[in-house]
């Protein structure tokens, strides 16, 4: 019998379970026959879930602990694991790559985010330092990556940059699994007068424009699934007129958020224009495509280019809080306009935007890393 090829995927920043790393990529390995781990930072312990066995190096007691030690600690499980492949998720493990590299082993870099293009947006990063360091990281990253086996990217914009310094680059973009929402037209779940955001709660990707629309609503709520960034941007955003039609529902299980999105008439995904996002593919929104909801999101040109044809979403300047509330009170007035929105989107996911054919993509890279 065939030895399964060992697969080892590293985060010290991701949660255990994160969907993209975890859900998709991890237990779809492990589905199609790898024999998989996966090494995580969280001081929850060692289990094995869904045929893919989770290896915990303990959690990191702050940030600066974390990116100064932590590459050296999980590489050293990481090679006890004895991987055919290793494959990465944070940028901060770009030197536990490079010296697996030294050693001989295939490795591989995925970039879920611009990294460099992110760094000149961190409010908590001093202005003056942001673009040096955004050029550093920069230089750093493409060095590694030219080393590498290959790069996992998410957009067309990351796999061009990378491309430049590698050529084995696929771009997995991070799409819905259809199987959390494919019983949707069967569930008893009533429709409320509400919207949605389910998400990180940051500054960056909309909060205040959100709440501040809710304050032009009378009978409509906003559902808020997430936990803020901090305790200050919570006090501010609790603090503005729309917050009394905000119905704060804290961090939410994937079963939670599903439901969250079957009883909403919209989901609202509105991050700001930084130049690390102008090219995002945000899972949220195809997300709420997917169980059946139209999309009020920010005027982005990519994001049009993407899923305007789809005739599934409204597109609002995301600073405007009055134009929010105009789209949302469309879609809560016209409901036969809302509904045939939310089949359009659905339909879109169900055809083309779904993991199933992201994951093909995925598994054809392994073939071509191994061989």
């Amino acid at each position: 019998m065939k030895t399964p090829v060992k697969i080892c995927h590293l985060t010290t920043v991701h949660v255990r379970y994160d969907t993209r790393i975890f859900v998709k990529e991890c237990c779809g390995l492990a589905k199609n026959g790898y024999d998989v781990t996966l090494i995580v930072a969280d001081g929850q312990g060692d289990e094995e879930k869904n045929g893919v066995k989770i290896v915990d190096i303990g959690k990191p007691s702050g940030r600066i602990k974390r990116i100064l030690t932590y590459h050296k600690k999980i590489l050293k499980r990481a090679l006890e694991v004895d991987a055919e492949v290793y494959h990465f998720h944070d940028p901060e493990l770009l030197r536990s790559g490079s010296r697996l590299i030294k050693l001989g082993k295939t490795v591989v870099y995925d970039s879920h985010e611009d990294v460099p293009r992110q760094v000149l947006d961190k409010a908590y990063i001093p202005a003056l330092f942001r673009k040096p360091l955004s050029r550093l990281i920069e230089r750093f990253e493409d060095r590694i990556v030219a080393k590498l086996a290959g790069v996992v990217t998410v957009t067309p914009n990351l796999e061009n940059r990378f491309f430049k310094n590698n050529r084995n680059v696929v771009q997995v973009r991070n799409f819905p699994h259809l199987q959390e929402f494919e019983t949707n037209a069967s569930q008893n779940i009533t429709k409320e007068n509400a919207v949605c955001y389910v998400g990180a709660i940051t500054k960056v990707r909309g909060i205040l424009g959100m709440v501040d629309a809710m304050q032009y609503q009378n009978d409509t709520k906003l559902l808020l699934g997430g936990k803020f960034e901090n305790e200050a941007l919570r006090n501010q955003t609790t603090s503005s007129k729309g917050w009394s039609n905000v119905q704060e529902l804290g961090f939410l299980n994937r079963e939670e958020v599903r439901n969250t999105l079957l009883k909403s008439k919209a989901g609202l995904v509105l991050l700001e224009p930084t130049q690390s996002y102008l090219d995002s593919i945000p899972v949220k929104m195809f997300e709420y495509m997917v169980a059946g909801i139209p999309v009020i999101a920010s005027d982005f040109k990519y994001w049009r280019e993407l899923i305007e044809e789809e005739n599934c979403a409204l597109f609002v300047d995301p600073k405007d809080p009055k134009a929010i509330s105009n789209a949302i009170s469309l879609l809560i007035e016209d409901k036969r306009k809302a509904e045939q929105m939310g089949q359009n989107g659905r339909k879109a996911v169900l055809e083309k935007f779904n993991w199933s054919k992201e994951e093909k993509k995925l598994m054809a890279f392994y073939e071509r890393v191994r061989v």
